[in-house]
């Protein structure tokens, strides 16, 4: 049995998908529920056929539901010299999108 996969790249990153995934990406401007379309496909392997894009496969497409908006868990930076008091603690949260894979499809 095969399973279709792809490999989409959006915001600056790259994934590995599957349909059925939950994915946690870069920040999308797209409403909770509604569906949104990765372009950016650079490798699809549908029914057993592997497909590379030079560098992205011409009319390949990743349907996805967006799940939810969140921001990930804190990371603390911390700066320390020793011996002169110097100590810089700063923490992030980055804010990302849910999305939940639909469809894999490739013409």
């Amino acid at each position: 049995m095969t399973t279709n996969y792809a490999i989409i790249n959006t915001g600056g990153k790259q994934y590995r998908v599957r349909e059925g995934d939950t994915v946690a990406v870069e920040t999308l401007e797209c409403e909770v529920g509604s569906d949104f379309t990765f372009d950016r496909v650079l490798m699809t392997s549908v029914a057993g056929k592997l497909t590379v894009g030079t560098p992205d496969v011409k009319g390949a497409t990743v349907v996805a539901e967006i799940s939810e908006h969140g921001k990930a868990d804190k990371v603390i930076s911390l700066r320390y010299k020793n011996k002169t008091r110097q100590r810089v603690k700063r923490g992030h949260r980055q804010n990302f999108t849910s999305v939940k894979i639909k469809a894999i499809s490739a013409k």
